[in-house]
Formats: structure tokens, sequence, C-alpha cells
């Protein structure tokens, strides 16, 4: 008998149903993988070779595509991970032939206050360990390919500094004359460190490097991890790989990573990371889990290669995207369906009564403070206030031409009154909607929202995008601001004004995707604004260009690709049993 959620914690549960997981050999005969398919990493973590699975079944209709997204977060959690893990155990349970794709979370939020995102409760994904600290290597893989394109810029920035054009044609090289001022990659590290956001580098003599500014970014905000999110396959990945900007020359010309030589080894970095991770649920439903999480500062999205592999093995695909609809759906509508050719068939908007309160007018819970008692009474006022965040979300879904369906992701806590003033007005905006205790009771408790899923999923659809490519950037930028995050218009620095119209005046920066950097934290660009707030303007800062990824990157607001480390991290309940080796307090 599975243990009991509301008296042990995350990792106990995921080290008690450990015991009676599925071998990955198993795994791969309920998905009818051949042999030579399988790529085992020890038995119950595997690669699954993308390339033959998608040859040998190029003609299987695709399944049903599922997108899990949810309202705007709070501290509290919208249970987003764990709601994945619970629609695929509630559709295990009724039979059908699911699977869930999943991001690989980052090392920088496991060990901080965040957690593993494995889901929670009797939803999760397992092993824990494995998911929590590593997996396969990917985002180490991921590390290296991005670090050596550094390692390649100040090597030449300090050879070029150093040498005649004479010795550097006989090296093969030619003179890059690059920018040291006007750099547009950091190193990346899978930890929040904020006290490498800013550094100097190549102190010392001339063969110390060349000095420079620099800093560290997380590893996921990588442009690298963007790309292994959006590549169709290895050929895509090597082209991409080669259109990185590190740089720009003294005449502002970007330098790629082609130009310094290095997209070819930074490829052969990621050519196992390429294939999808096979994990399972706690009742041993197959779990994809590829790429990386950070929809706030990243694309946020499992790879596109998990989830064409995943539709060609299965009827219902579960994938799930980072934060709220107004950022991780946003982006898997107008981004990664856009690469993908993929079109969905339903939307999961997830909830909780505790979070609408907050939304609501509750106190702003603190990370790592004990929950303000305000959270432990009925008040379906505050839930009913909250709902207008909900409500936002649906009207942002309905958009993309897609049925929604709001999971209300239960706490044991949440009252009847309180649900059903969720349930009433969520209708009326015009979703389904799904009471859903997966965390309490695993898949059993996940069967209504499972099978509001399945029957969203047969109604028909008429899926657009929010803009087209060849709508100018500033229109597109406009659009996401009043149509997905309510503002009342767009303002520039002059800096970020400066390169639109750069960028509107260049035809292949033009007909790049647009992948916006916001809080997730608020539908505005301030954190500290809940609900749908009133009478604002987006503020852009800057905008980035990620050539391989083919993103034009928008920057709204004060935000950073190098989070903090709180002064309470998860780091200091993680442990290890040093007679079993078993890792302990993961969550």
């Amino acid at each position: 008998m599975a243990l009991d959620p509301t008296k042990h914690a995350d990792w106990e549960i995921a080290e008690d149903a450990e015991s009676n997981m599925k071998k990955v050999y198993q795994l791969a005969e309920e998905l009818k993988l051949e042999e030579e398919e399988l790529l085992p990493h020890g038995h119950y973590v595997a690669k699954v070779d993308y390339k033959k699975v998608l040859d040998r079944k190029k003609d299987r209709p695709d399944g049903k595509y599922i997108d899990v997204t949810a309202i705007t977060p709070t501290p509290l959690g919208e249970g987003k991970s764990t709601s994945t893990m619970g629609l695929t155990q509630g559709m295990g349970k009724l039979g059908k032939n699911v699977l869930a794709t999943i991001r690989q979370p980052s090392g920088g939020p496991t060990m901080n206050v965040k957690g593993s995102a494995a889901g929670g409760g009797l939803a999760q994904c397992v092993p824990l360990t494995p998911f929590s600290l590593g997996l396969t290597g990917d985002i180490n893989a991921i590390m290296n390919a991005h670090n050596l394109g550094m390692v390649a810029l100040n090597s030449r920035l300090q050879h070029e500094a150093n040498s005649t054009d004479a010795f550097l044609e006989r090296s093969g090289l030619k003179r890059l004359n690059i920018d040291p001022k006007n750099v547009s990659m950091n190193w990346i590290i899978d930890f929040c460190a904020q006290g490498l956001r800013n550094i100097i580098m190549g102190l010392g003599g001339r063969k110390d490097g060349f000095m420079m500014s620099s800093g560290f970014n997380i590893a996921v905000s990588s442009e690298v991890m963007a790309i292994l999110a959006v590549a169709n396959d290895l050929k895509d990945m090597r082209e991409r790989m080669g259109k990185i900007v590190v740089a720009y020359d003294q005449r502002g010309n970007p330098v790629t990573t082609e130009d310094l030589d290095v997209a070819g080894a930074m490829t052969a970095w990621m050519v196992e990371a390429i294939n999808p991770n096979l994990m399972q649920t706690i009742e041993g439903q197959p779990v994809f889990v590829h790429a990386g999480p950070f929809a706030n500062i990243a694309i946020g999205q499992s790879s596109i290669v998990a989830d064409r592999v995943g539709l060609k093995l299965s009827d219902y695909v579960i994938t799930e995207s980072g934060f709220a609809a107004d950022i991780g759906f946003e982006k898997f509508w107008n981004l990664k369906c856009r690469m993908s050719g993929l079109k969905p068939d339903c939307a999961v908007i997830v909830a909780t009564i505790r979070a609408l309160k907050c939304h609501g007018g509750a106190p702003v819970p603190k990370p790592g403070q004990p929950l303000d008692p305000a959270y432990k009474g009925e008040n379906v006022e505050w839930v009913e206030k909250g709902c207008a965040n909900l409500i936002h979300h649906i009207n942002t879904v309905k958009k993309a031409g897609i049925s929604p369906v709001v999971c209300i992701n239960h706490f044991y806590t949440d009252t009847d009154n309180e649900v059903n003033a969720v349930r009433r007005l969520a209708e009326e905006a015009g979703a389904r909607v799904a009471l859903s205790k997966h965390w309490q009771y695993g898949g059993e408790g996940a069967k209504e929202f499972a099978e509001a899923v399945i029957e969203a999923c047969d109604e028909k659809t008429d899926f657009k995008f929010l803009y087209e490519l060849e709508t100018p950037l500033r229109e597109r930028i406009e659009l996401i601001a009043k149509e997905v995050y309510g503002a009342d218009g767009v303002e520039y620095s002059a800096e970020a004004l400066e390169k639109a119209k750069k960028m509107e005046a260049d035809p292949k920066i033009q007909k790049m995707g647009t992948c916006m950097v916001k809080t997730h934290l608020s539908l505005s660009d301030n954190p500290a604004l809940k609900g749908v707030p009133k009478d604002w303007k987006l503020f852009i800062r800057d905008i980035l260009t990620y050539g391989g990824a083919d993103f034009v990157v928008p920057v709204a607001g004060a935000i950073s690709l190098m989070p903090g480390t709180a002064a309470n991290p998860a780091y200091r309940k993680v442990d290890v049993d040093t007679e079993t080796g078993k890792v302990q307090g993961l969550f």
C-alpha cells in the first residue's frame, strides 16, 4: 500500500514506490520498442534512440497531444508537474495508452527553494534521485558544449591580441576583429550562483587568457538548451549550433560559433543528449524527461524530439509547459508548435485553491516561512476574486483555438464551497472543469480529470497562432503584451528601441520567433502585482538574438539569467544514507 502523503515527505513516498518500479526493459516492451532502440542507463533509466523510432514509426498516426499549463504562480505552487503525473496515472487507470513528456530539473532550483519538480504526493516521476541529480548527463553536456564556445571566444581574443596576421594565417585563422566590449554570451553553471553573475576573467599575464568582463548564467538559460528543446533532429541541431552568436566584431557584425570553428565540437557533446530519457510515474506509466525548465528566462518546454517520439508510441501524450499560460503556454503555442508542426488537441490549466486565494487578496506567502493562518480556513470571497487570474488564462488558451480544461489540483484542506466557486466561474468562462485528488490518491483520484481531458481531445479544434512570422517585431511584442498579458501597451528603453528597429530591417532576424523574458510571478512585468493587473504598460529594457534557436528575445522588466540562492536552501536537507547509498531529503 502506498504511503499517505499527508504524513510522509515526497522523497519518502518516492523511495517506497521505487521498490516496485518496472525495469526499463519492461517499459520498453510495453511501448513496443525494439531492442536496439533502448539505450539503458542502469535498470530504471534509459535513453531512447529517437531516430530509429521515428524512422520505424513514420507511418503510424500521431496520438492526441495535450499541454499542461497553469495560473500565475505563487510561492505556494500550482502543481503542474504533479498534475501532469496525476493525469498520466489517471489515464492509465482508465486503460489508456498514455505517455508524459516533462522537463529535466535544473540543479539550481533542486538545491535551492523550489525542489526537483518530479511531482508530489502520489503523483510523481521516479526514480527521484537520478531525476533530480543529473539524470543521464544532458545538462552536463549542455554546459560543456556552451562553455566550449566561450573557451573558443576567449582563446581567439587572446591570440588575435598577441599575434600578427602572418602568424594567424599560418595557424589557419582569419582575424575576426571581435569587440571584447560587445560579447553576447556568458559562461554557464547549473546552480544559483549569484556571486558569479559578474566577473573579470583573464587576470594575470599574456598566457592567462584575454582580460575581459564576463559572467555566468544558469545552465538551462543557455541557447544550447533552447536548441535541444526545438531541434527536430541531429542535422537540424548541427545547423542551429553554428548560428549561435557569441559576440560582435568592431563593425557590429555578428561573430558565430561557426566563425570560431567550434560549432562541430559543440555538437559532438550533444550527440547522446538529443535522445530523450525514459522514466516512469509512480504507477508505471512511461515518462520522457528531456530539455530544461525556466519559461521566464528560456523556452521552458520539453523537447520537440521527445514529443514526436511519444506521439508515435502512444495514443495520448501529455506535455508540460513552464509556469503559467502567459509564459509557458504562449511559448508552446507560438514557438514550439510552429517549429514542430504539431497541433495540440487540449490544454490543461492547473489551479489550486490556495494559489487562487493569494491572487484574491490573501497575504502573499514568503518562501521558507510558515504559511499564514489565513490560508487554513474557508474564504470563498478570496477564491472568487482570485478566479479573475484563472479566467484570464482560460481566455488565452481559447485564443489559440484549443479546448481548455481547468484542473482543480485538490488539497485536503480545500472546502466544497471553495471548489464549487471555482467550478462555477471557470465553466461560465467556457472551460471544462475537473476536481483532481491525484496528490493524495494517485491515478485513482485523477479519473474525473482524465475523463474531462479525453472528452476535450475528442472536440474539434481550430488551432491558430497569435501572429505570423511576417508580423513586424514590435507589433508581435504588442500583441503578446495586450492579448496575453493584458497590458495597455509597450514601452522601450532607448537601447531596446534601437535594436528593435535594426532587427525589423533585417529580413533574417524578422523571420525568427519571439521568446519573451518576463517575470513568472505576475501577468505584468512587476512580480508584486497579483490577480489581473490593470492600467500598466510592458517595459522592454533589452532585446537579445538567439540565432541558433531562431529566437528574438525581448527582455521585460528587471530579470536575471542567474537566480540567487536563498538563505534556507534545499541542499541543507539533503544527505546520504552511508550504509545503503540512498539519497534522502530531495523534494
